[in-house]
């Protein structure tokens, strides 16, 4: 069978799928609408969605780090569970950052991009934002679930008390950013509300935006990555700009013509934009580098 062309319009349900109030079934017959029949769109699913199983870009057991399962107080009355990864041949301290994970919870592509910071030299944590749910199921449709149950001003405080401990382990210099997708690019922005000078750099990748009144609460520098054909989260984007300028927060906004929201997702072919996603963490890691060692 020839696979239908992938759609704009294919592209933006599954993001109302993921990210708004369509179930799987709904989702299931639009895009087979949309694709010509049934059988089209169980094709053309795996190529837009995230695929768990897609090879890692740096192997578990890269020699180059150290890797282990952390465990920490949360900003509540529970533990933080968390993938931990630091480069073995460090010399000096290093800048700590936080990874957080999109609504999928902390899945293996996010572990690998936690070795690839590390791997640019950083001391990198990617929490467990699930924890307190029992951590992240297999089941994505069902971890999209858990996190849209998570409270937000609770997850935040568990946000900023990783940031505490971040600041504190052996081997970091104490400066800690923060690198979010997606939910996590949201998370990002709402930490830095909460977290005032215990966060030094931040970097939201297409995340939605805080409330423009908090955004003077900001004390870090932040790193804005957009894709361009991203209209549902590109809306907040005057808002939240015109916010950092009155508040003269530090700012570096980047619009990605022409790519997708989850344009640094490798593992989702159909939305994936290699140019985009190599320009971005280029950025990425000087910003880092420059703000926190």
């Amino acid at each position: 069978m020839t696979l239908p062309r992938i759609t704009q319009a294919m592209i933006d349900l599954y993001d109302r799928y993921t990210h708004v109030t369509l179930d799987r079934r709904d989702l299931m017959a639009r895009l087979g609408q949309l694709a010509g029949s049934s059988a089209a769109a169980a094709a053309i699913l795996p190529l837009i969605e995230a695929q768990p199983a897609a090879a890692a870009i740096i192997a578990e057991n890269d020699k180059r780090l150290s890797t282990q399962t952390v465990e920490w107080s949360g900003g509540n009355v529970h533990n933080l569970s968390g993938y931990l990864v630091r480069p073995v041949a460090a010399s000096s301290r290093l800048g700590a950052v936080m990874v957080v994970h999109e609504n999928r919870g902390l899945t293996p592509h996010i572990r690998d991009v936690a070795r690839r910071l590390a791997l640019e030299g950083f001391i990198v944590l990617a929490p467990d934002f699930l924890s307190p749910a029992g951590g992240t199921p297999s089941d994505e449709d069902k971890a999209r679930t858990m996190i849209a149950a998570l409270g937000q001003d609770a997850t935040v405080a568990d946000g900023v008390a990783t940031l505490e401990y971040l600041a504190a382990i052996p081997g970091a210099n104490s400066r800690v950013g923060a690198v979010g997708f997606c939910w996590g690019g949201g998370m990002v922005n709402a930490v830095a509300v909460a977290a005032g000078r215990r966060l030094r750099a931040g970097v939201a990748y297409y995340g939605p935006t805080p409330p423009s009144e908090m955004v003077a609460n900001i004390k870090a520098h932040m790193l804005l990555h957009y894709a361009g054909l991203d209209e549902r989260i590109d809306a907040g984007i005057p808002a939240y700009e015109h916010a950092l300028q009155a508040a003269k927060v530090p700012y570096e906004k980047f619009v990605y013509p022409g790519v997708n929201h989850a344009f640094n997702n490798d593992t989702a072919v159909g939305r994936y934009d290699k140019a985009a996603s190599d320009l971005a963490w280029g950025r990425t890691v000087a910003f880092l580098h420059k703000a926190i060692g």
